[in-house]
C-alpha cells in the first residue's frame, strides 16, 4: 500500500500531470497577451495575419480578452479544488473565451480596406 506521506503516488502524480498541463497553457497565454499588447499599441499584427486583419486594435484588444480567459481557466481548472466554483468558474472562462474569439473575428470583419495600412 502507497501512503500519501512517502510522496509517491496520486498526490506526486496529480501534480506532475498539473504541471505538463499549466506550463504550455501559461506560455501560450503570455504569447498571445504579447501580441495582443503589440497590436493594441503599435498596431502590429504577426505577419501571417495580417492579410486578414483590418482593426488591429481591435484585434488586440481580443487577443488580450483570450489571454485573460486561458488564465482564467487555468485556474479555475487546475488549482482550485473547490467542487462548487469550480464548473461556475470554468464555465465562465469558457464565456469569456468566446467573447474574445469574437471580438478578434470583429477585427478582422471591421473597417479599413483590407490593405493592412496600419500594420508595417
Amino acid at each position: 500500500m502507497i501512503t500519501l506521506a512517502s510522496g509517491v503516488g496520486p498526490t506526486l502524480q496529480g501534480a506532475i500531470v498539473k504541471l505538463y498541463l499549466a506550463i504550455p497553457l501559461v506560455l501560450m497565454a503570455l504569447l498571445i497577451a504579447a501580441s495582443g499588447i503589440a497590436a493594441v499599441s503599435r498596431g502590429w499584427v504577426l505577419p501571417m495575419n495580417r492579410r486578414h486583419v483590418r482593426a488591429p486594435q481591435l484585434y488586440g484588444w481580443g487577443q488580450l480578452v483570450v489571454a485573460f480567459a486561458l488564465c482564467w481557466q487555468l485556474v479555475f481548472g487546475l488549482v482550485i479544488s473547490d467542487s462548487g466554483t469550480r464548473p461556475t468558474g470554468t464555465l465562465i472562462g469558457g464565456v469569456i473565451l468566446l467573447v474574445g474569439l469574437v471580438v478578434m473575428m470583429v477585427g478582422q470583419l471591421a473597417g479599413g480596406n483590407g490593405k493592412g495600412r496600419n500594420t508595417p
